[in-house]
């Protein structure tokens, strides 16, 4: 939820637009978007909004007043680089204009985010093998990269580990320190992180370890700032640990299976909790199914809670809307968004029968409307 537009008690928020970042294939043209009405479940298409190559990953600033995107290819300009993209937001209409586009100083940048003041923008460069931090100017557009940090090394998964691989780069809560899980090295990094200079430095210990073969793809920090969840994309695992806020450091508490009961070839893609932290959803392609997990609140352990299919196949990516009414699943490889509804008491995903024909999704924001 935006700084600016939190909700009160008499008139909560409902209406929002929801962008969506594609990959371009199969005629997807970049960044779309939908009114999108959590009250009454309306959805209207306000069709393409920026026009962009392989918009793969999405995150909004603080105030809702601008968004940044990745495009996840190989050649910028001259460069061997993806890029990142700038847009200003009009928060009545959802409408975007574009401020710039830079370097992401890596190629095939595949995630983007922002620190809790909104003054740097993070990404992890997939096949770059880097993690980059750039200035927001005053007018939302991006300036200068202030960190450039090359990952070196491999790990044992012959065709899928033989390089570094970052997939996901996040502040802390505190916005103290930098967490970069890189699926290549099956290790997450630790930075400090200085918010006035954008700079990262290696904390210590630099790393932690994850089981060999697992390939660490992304991380979600819970509510209260306790306890961290990784998904690993080729084990198909989540792992629970207990954050250290004072030195930032990871101690391991759980690895459980993502796809228990499946046989076949798996990859674990999205985690998410709902805004209260007692739930945990996990996407999985090749049983095309999102898994439920309970979270106890004083341990932070997870136990499996059931589970349905996403709607369709291939399911990159799902995104919780900021009341935790709803999940939409970006089924990447079958060209739909499928809308689910949450119980609050069990975390089970109900199919709301709403379906968006959406040419390869790939990522959701969104976007609270401004009457």
């Amino acid at each position: 939820m935006c700084g600016d537009s939190a909700p009160v008690p008499h008139k909560p928020v409902t209406e929002y637009i929801v962008y969506v970042g594609t990959y371009s294939v199969r005629g997807s043209q970049g960044i779309y978007a939908y009114r999108w009405d959590a009250g009454s479940g309306s959805v209207t298409s306000l069709g393409l909004q920026a026009e962009t190559t392989n918009a793969s990953f999405l995150v909004l600033s603080p105030d809702c007043r601008f968004l940044y995107a990745v495009s996840e290819t190989g050649e910028f300009g001259s460069r061997q680089s993806g890029s990142l993209l700038a847009y200003s937001i009009d928060r009545r209409t959802g409408a975007l204009t574009m401020l710039n586009e830079v370097a992401s100083l890596g190629a095939g940048p595949c995630f983007v985010s922002l620190d809790k003041t909104g003054k740097f923008v993070l990404t992890a460069n997939f096949h770059g093998g880097s993690v980059a931090v750039f200035r927001v100017q005053k007018d939302g557009s991006l300036g200068a990269a202030s960190a450039i940090v090359p990952h070196h090394g491999s790990s044992i998964h012959p065709d899928r580990q033989r390089a570094p691989h970052p997939h996901a780069v996040n502040v802390s809560p505190d916005n103290r320190y930098v967490l970069a899980a890189d699926l290549g090295l099956d290790r997450i990094f630790s930075y400090r992180f200085d918010s006035c200079k954008g700079s990262l430095v290696p904390n210590h210990p630099p790393f932690t370890l994850i089981e060999p073969g697992s390939g660490p793809r992304h991380f979600e920090f819970h509510p209260k700032g306790r306890f961290v969840y990784v998904v690993n994309e080729i084990k198909s695992t989540v792992m629970t640990f207990a954050y250290d806020k004072s030195s930032g450091g990871l101690h391991s508490l759980q690895t459980i299976s993502t796809v228990a009961g499946f046989r076949g070839q798996a990859d674990a893609a999205e985690l998410q909790l709902d805004p209260a932290g007692r739930f945990l959803y996990i996407s999985n392609r090749g049983p095309d199914d999102i898994r439920t997990f309970s979270i106890d609140a004083s341990s932070g352990m997870l136990t499996a809670a059931g589970g349905g299919s996403s709607g369709g196949t291939g399911p990159r990516h799902f995104a919780i809307d900021p009341g935790g009414r709803y999940l939409f699943a970006a089924n990447e490889a079958s060209d739909a968004v499928v809308i689910f509804s949450i119980d609050s008491n069990t975390g089970r995903l109900t199919a709301s029968g709403r379906v968006l024909q959406v040419a390869s999704p790939a990522c959701f924001v969104f976007l609270p409307i401004q009457h």
